[in-house]
């Protein structure tokens, strides 16, 4: 039989290293990211999970290593630059303006046309096209104020304008905090979309259930260490707490230490 094609990494990083002051926040992180995949990115608190995606999208520079986009190196050194390869990101605040409607959302920022004669039509299309394209059927109109949206639909509308741009990538930060079941349920119909349509998705999630669900790789961090990127396949629940608890469950993770015979 022949060996089951891997996907070439359209994201990959090597060997990335990032301090503040004398604090070593990154250490030697490599991790690839492949189209059509999920990528549950977890760790506790202070694992430098914020600060591995701030140095992706170019808010962090990182100190060393390397940074790889489609297989060439790359120098991102601010979010534009992320953004022009087809980098996004969908923070947990999701940055949506309430007195907005759900177009101008979308392209805050990024609006078609001139100041004096905004492209409003081509707007609208677009946002109707993306939201169709998402299969996503909860929102009744583009024109609806995201004031009256639920948390769910604000979340809908939030991923919706991260792949309006031709993005490749896109880092989703904890899209289902605070959601209820049902609302839960769209967002992780979303993200296994996304990845269907080809796009390489970065989920930070503490929910294991979320993360068994929706993701195809589990990659943990552990003190700014990825201690383990694995197939969620081949993992199971307890082992991803005790790695991101321990930094390392049997023979994954972090070697033991040396026995020290006295």
């Amino acid at each position: 039989m022949s060996e089951p094609t891997v996907t070439k990494p359209i994201l990959e990083l090597k060997a990335v290293n990032k301090s503040f002051g004398p604090v070593h926040v990154l250490h030697d992180v490599d991790l690839a990211i492949r189209p059509g995949e999920v990528t549950a990115l977890v760790g506790d608190n202070g694992a430098g999970k914020t600060t591995l995606i701030k140095c992706i999208t170019g808010i962090h520079p990182i100190d060393s290593g390397e940074i790889h986009f489609g297989g060439q190196p790359v120098k991102i050194h601010g979010p534009r630059d992320a953004a022009a390869l087809g980098i996004e990101v969908v923070y947990q605040d999701l940055a949506l303006a309430d007195n907005l409607d759900i177009v101008q959302n979308m392209f805050l920022g990024r609006e078609r046309g001139h100041a004096w004669a905004l492209d409003e039509a081509s707007m609208e299309r677009a946002a109707r096209e993306t939201l169709a394209t998402l299969s996503v059927r909860t929102v009744k109109s583009v024109r609806t104020l995201v004031s009256a949206l639920s948390g769910g639909q604000r979340q809908t509308v939030a991923i919706a304008k991260s792949v309006l741009w031709d993005s490749k990538v896109v880092l989703l930060d904890e899209p289902t905090a605070a959601l209820g079941v049902a609302q839960t349920r769209q967002v992780l119909d979303l993200v296994r979309r996304l990845a269907e349509q080809g796009l390489g998705v970065v989920l930070i999630s503490h929910n294991m259930a979320d993360v068994f669900e929706v993701a195809d790789r589990v990659a943990t961090l552990y003190l700014g260490r990825l201690v383990a990127d694995l197939p969620v396949r081949e993992l199971t629940h307890s082992q991803v707490v005790e790695l991101i608890t321990a930094g390392r469950s049997g023979e994954l993770g972090l070697a033991r230490p040396d026995t020290v015979t006295i």
